[in-house]
C-alpha cells in the first residue's frame, strides 16, 4: 500500500508539475480566472443538520485549501487548472420536481461549469438524465443506489462514492465473521431506493456467506424522513430475529435511536447500522454502545483517530479547527468529489497543454485513480464513472480519554472484495456466490 500511495503520489505531482510548467510557457492563455461550479446539499430540513451542511463544510474547505493551494502535497498546486472556484451552494430539499428546476437554473441561466453534490438516491436518479440532457459535467458525491449505472451507462454524470452494494456486503461479512452465532435477521430501512437496494443486497450477501442463516419475513420500510417509529420498533421487538439491519441515515437514524433507546431496544437486538455514523457523533454519550456501525467507506468514526497520513490528519485536524466538530461521512464525501474534480481538471490541462475543455475533463476523470482523505479510490465500475473503495464496520463505543465517540473491532474491506467486476449486474454477482472476489 505504501508502494502504491508514492506512485499515486508522484503521478499527481507530476501532473501537478506539468499543469505548472503550461502555464508558464503561456499554454494556457485562454485560460478562465474563475470557474463557477454549483455544490447541491440538504441546507434545510431533517438531513441538514446530520447530512447536508457537514458536506457542505467538506466541500467548502477542500474549495477555499485548493483556491489557495493549501491542501498538503501532492495536491498542493493552486486551483483548478488554474482556476479559482466560485463555488453556488444549493439547498438539496424539496423534492425531485424542485432538484431538477434547480439544475436547470444552474447550468441554462447561472452557467455553471459543472456541478458537484447531491445526497439522496433518488435526487441523484431524477438528476442524471438531466445531466445527461444537458450534457452538463455533475460528479455526485453521497447517494447510494447501484441503479445509477446499472441501469444505464452515462456519459457525463461521475459518482465518487461507491454503491449500496459494497456497503451491503461488507456488513454482512462482518456479521458472519464476528457474530456467526447470529443467524436471524431483520431490518428497517427507508422506503425508497437507498432503503430498498441495501435490504435487498445485505440479504442476499447473507444468503450466500451463511446458508443457515434466516430473514425475517416482516423487514419494515417507513417512509423517509417519517420521524416516529413506535410502531416499527413494537414490530422489530416482537420479532424472534436477533439482529436488525438497517441503512436509516439523515435525522431518521438519530429518531429511531432516540425512541429505540428509552424501550431498551438495543439491550435485546444486535443493531447493524450502514450510515448511522452521523448519529453517533450527534448524540454523544447518548448513543448505545455495541452497535455494529459503517460509515461507507473510510471516513470519520473509522479513521479519524486510527488512520495517520498527511492528507487525513490535515483533513480531521482543519475541519475541526474551523467547524469545531469532526468531520462526519459526508464531510469527507463531498471533500473527495471535489478533490475528484480538481485532479481531473489539472491532469486534462496537463494533457492537453491549455485550460481544458468539458470534453478532455470528463475523458480525464474515467477510471481515474487517485488517492483521497481516508484511503485510495478507483473508478473502476459504470465504464470508468462509478467509485469502488474500501469499506469498514466497526463497534460503538465512547473515548474517555479523547472525550469522543470511537470504534472497536474495526475490520475494512477492500473494495475487490465486495464489488461485482465491471459489467456484471450485483444481484447476478451475488446469486453466483460473488465468484472472484478477493478479500
Amino acid at each position: 500500500m505504501r508502494k502504491q500511495f508514492a506512485y499515486k503520489a508522484l503521478r499527481s505531482a507530476a501532473i501537478a508539475s506539468a499543469v505548472a510548467a503550461a502555464a508558464m510557457t503561456g499554454a494556457t492563455a485562454q485560460a478562465k480566472d474563475t470557474i463557477k461550479v454549483g455544490v447541491v446539499s440538504f441546507l434545510t430540513g431533517p438531513a441538514a443538520g446530520p447530512f447536508g451542511v457537514p458536506g457542505r463544510n467538506g466541500a467548502e474547505l477542500i474549495i477555499d485549501a485548493i483556491n489557495k493551494g493549501e491542501l498538503p502535497a501532492p495536491y498542493n498546486t493552486k486551483g483548478f487548472a488554474g482556476a479559482t472556484m466560485d463555488p453556488v451552494y444549493t439547498d438539496e430539499a424539496g423534492g425531485n420536481s424542485k432538484q431538477v428546476a434547480e439544475y436547470r437554473n444552474l447550468v441554462e441561466k447561472q452557467n455553471v461549469d459543472a456541478l458537484i453534490g447531491y445526497i439522496s438516491s433518488g435526487s441523484c436518479m431524477a438528476m442524471a438524465p438531466v445531466a445527461e440532457e444537458l450534457q452538463k459535467l455533475t460528479i455526485m458525491s453521497v447517494c447510494g443506489t447501484p441503479r445509477l449505472f446499472e441501469e444505464k451507462l452515462r456519459s457525463v454524470v461521475f459518482r465518487t462514492q461507491g454503491n449500496a452494494v459494497g456497503d451491503s456486503i461488507a456488513a454482512a461479512r462482518y456479521m458472519t465473521e464476528m457474530f456467526p452465532d447470529l443467524k436471524t435477521y431483520t431490518g428497517i430501512n427507508q422506503n425508497y431506493a437507498w432503503g430498498q437496494d441495501s435490504w435487498k443486497f445485505y440479504s442476499l450477501a447473507m444468503a450466500k456467506l451463511d446458508p443457515a442463516s434466516k430473514a425475517s419475513s416482516n423487514p419494515q420500510f417507513p417512509k423517509i424522513f417519517s420521524g416516529q417509529y413506535s410502531a416499527e420498533i413494537s414490530t422489530l421487538s416482537l420479532d424472534k430475529a436477533k439482529v436488525v439491519h438497517s441503512s436509516f441515515w439523515d435525522g431518521d437514524i438519530e429518531a429511531f435511536v432516540l425512541q429505540a433507546l428509552v424501550r431498551g431496544f438495543f439491550e435485546d437486538k444486535k443493531f447493524v447500522s450502514v450510515v448511522g455514523a452521523s448519529a453517533v457523533d450527534s448524540l454523544g454519550k447518548k448513543f448505545p454502545k455495541g452497535v455494529v456501525m459503517g460509515t461507507r467507506g473510510p471516513y470519520g468514526l473509522l479513521t479519524r483517530f486510527d488512520r495517520s497520513r498527511p492528507l487525513n490528519n490535515w483533513f480531521v485536524d482543519s475541519y475541526k479547527a474551523r467547524y469545531g466538530v469532526y468531520p462526519t461521512g459526508p464531510s469527507y464525501q463531498y471533500a473527495k468529489a471535489v478533490l475528484y474534480y480538481k485532479l481531473g481538471m489539472d491532469k486534462a490541462a496537463a494533457m492537453a497543454g491549455k485550460f481544458p475543455t468539458q470534453d478532455e475533463v470528463v475523458a480525464a476523470l474515467k477510471g481515474m485513480e487517485f488517492e483521497s482523505f481516508g484511503g485510495s479510490v478507483k473508478m473502476a465500475l459504470g465504464g470508468g464513472h462509478q467509485a469502488i473503495h474500501e469499506v469498514g464496520y466497526g463497534i460503538t463505543t465512547w473515548d474517555k480519554e479523547k472525550k469522543a465517540p470511537s470504534a472497536t473491532d474495526v475490520k475494512f474491506y477492500s473494495a475487490e472484495c465486495i464489488n461485482p467486476p465491471e459489467g456484471t449486474l450485483a444481484a447476478d454477482w451475488l446469486e453466483q456466490g460473488m465468484p472472484g472476489a478477493k478479500c
